[in-house]
């Protein structure tokens, strides 16, 4: 009798950023999975997801490759990509965290590591294919925002590809997220009066929800996914579609006054990212989500869906180019049509009577 293959060993799972956000979402999708053998949590301080093995450490500690020696897979979720974060520091923290793990995970003999960046890598551009293949370039600007911090880290990624030819490492590239909690350009764009564009070209919108990042982020963990792998729901949205369905109207402008403007907005300190992040606003950069379909994998959520969630969570919030008013600035944004663009010309010119004075 020839024996039957024995079924491969379930793997231990550990997660980074355990006790918050999409590590906490993703930590309470698998915290009971038959999938894995054993869960362990990552964070600085305890989380409140029971059932999984807590420890307590600053990921970027050196000493993070003693307390994964007994780890198959190591999912990174710690990170920061709060758009009002100082963007020296926030960068910092999120090159030394994934250096670390990516070093302590090899030195560890972690089999395999699984970490989040974005779509946005791809870039935004009036001439994108829609939708751009998985295999498509990294065409992004490198900046001071959120997207630099992307392009590091998969910079990284690669450099500890070749350094550690062991390591499997795997790299999930999400659409424009949307969930509870979610705070980026684009969520933002919908706290505006108006929604701007660009004249001559239409955004198309996908999006992404954290359920359906949770749920790629289960196969990637069990090697059912690897390498680069873009996440988002199917299809996507004309601008036309958005409109009708926020409420909103568009305000068309020129490309060179709307990001000259951004950009001296940033200069300025009064705009929080750079005026290449305004890019993912009125340029499309849907992505085909191959690697994930050809599993059998389907999102949950739909662009409609999501993009509905997203406009019932902006509820009471305001900003102008991804600049977060409240109270009596809120009130004033309403008061023109040219205030989706900024009120530039006027935040400039207190702006510099204030640096002169």
């Amino acid at each position: 009798m020839v024996p039957t293959s024995k079924r491969p060993r379930t793997p231990v799972v550990a997660v980074t950023g355990a006790a918050s956000g999409i590590g906490r979402a993703f930590l309470a999708k698998v915290a009971s999975s038959a999938d894995f053998r054993r869960v362990v949590a990552i964070d600085e301080q305890r989380g409140d997801v029971p059932g999984v093995t807590w420890r307590v450490i600053d990921v970027r500690d050196p000493l993070l490759a003693n307390r994964i020696s007994d780890i198959d897979v190591l999912v990174h979720l710690s990170a920061d990509y709060g758009l009002d974060s100082d963007p020296g520091e926030r960068r910092a923290y999120n090159l030394r965290a994934a250096q670390t793990v990516l070093t302590a995970s090899a030195a560890a003999r972690v089999r395999r590591v699984v970490l989040v960046t974005s779509a946005m890598v791809y870039g935004a551009a009036p001439d994108n294919e829609v939708p751009l293949p998985e295999d498509a370039p990294v065409a992004a600007e490198s900046d001071t925002g959120v997207v630099g911090d992307h392009l590091e880290i998969e910079a990284l990624v690669r450099r500890s590809l070749r350094s550690h030819p062991g390591l499997e490492v795997t790299v999930l590239r999400p659409a424009a997220l949307v969930g509870p909690d979610v705070d980026s350009v684009v969520t933002r764009h919908f706290e505006a009066p108006r929604l701007l564009t660009v004249k001559g070209c239409s955004p198309r919108w996908q999006f992404c929800h954290i359920d359906d990042l949770v749920s790629a982020l289960e196969l990637a963990a069990l090697g059912v996914v690897s390498g680069v792998v873009a996440v988002g729901g199917e299809g996507w949205l004309e601008q036309e579609q958005v409109e009708e369905m926020s409420g909103l109207r568009r305000l068309e402008l020129p490309a060179g006054l709307t990001f000259g403007t951004a950009q001296r907005l940033h200069r300025l300190g009064i705009t929080p990212a750079p005026a290449a992040d305004l890019h993912y606003v009125v340029y499309p950069w849907v992505v085909d989500c191959a690697s994930l379909r050809e599993t059998g994998w389907k999102p949950q959520w739909t662009n409609e869906a999501a993009l509905a969630q997203l406009l019932e969570l902006r509820e009471g919030r305001h900003a102008v180019v991804g600049r977060r008013l409240s109270g009596k600035d809120a009130t004033l944004t309403a008061a023109g049509a040219t205030v989706a663009v900024l009120g530039t010309a006027a935040i400039v010119r207190v702006a510099r009577k204030k640096r002169r004075a």
